[in-house]
């Protein structure tokens, strides 16, 4: 199945454990929304990368309500419907500040590691075009 940016849904990146309730507090920080609207907030800010399905988003939405992250109030919804709508909480303005500090560590480690197979990449391809620099008269 396509999705509005033409992506097969196999060709979606898949959220790795733990990061759906990063995403949730960062899309809460912007104000309230019921979960309907998280999922979409978050689809439509990774240029529709990131799916998220309700059978996880409803589960990740009640262990941040559990865990005090999130608090939840019920309202009506832009097409008129019952809805409930989550809000970030202080305790989960602190939770995410610590989330995102171990997720930028995480994606310094990931990029160091990945730095020397990186090098060794573009070694192999500055050693093809060295090699032809004397036949097209390249200094």
């Amino acid at each position: 199945m396509r999705g509005r940016s033409g992506r097969d849904a196999d060709e979606r990146l898949e959220l790795l454990q733990g990061t759906l309730e990063l995403l949730i507090l960062q899309t809460l920080r912007w104000g309230p929304l019921h979960g309907h609207g998280v999922a979409l907030f978050i689809e439509e800010m990774s240029g529709e990368e990131l799916v998220v399905e309700h059978g996880s988003l409803y589960p990740a939405l009640q262990r941040l309500l559990q865990q005090g992250h999130v608090a939840a109030e019920w309202g009506v919804s832009e097409n008129n419907r019952r809805a409930r709508f989550y809000r970030l909480t202080p305790s989960g303005r602190e939770h995410l500040a610590r989330s995102l500090s171990r997720w930028d560590r995480f994606s310094r480690a990931v990029a160091v590691e990945r730095a020397p197979a990186q090098r060794l990449e573009d070694q192999q391809l500055e050693r093809p075009l060295q090699e032809l620099e004397p036949l097209v008269g390249v200094p």
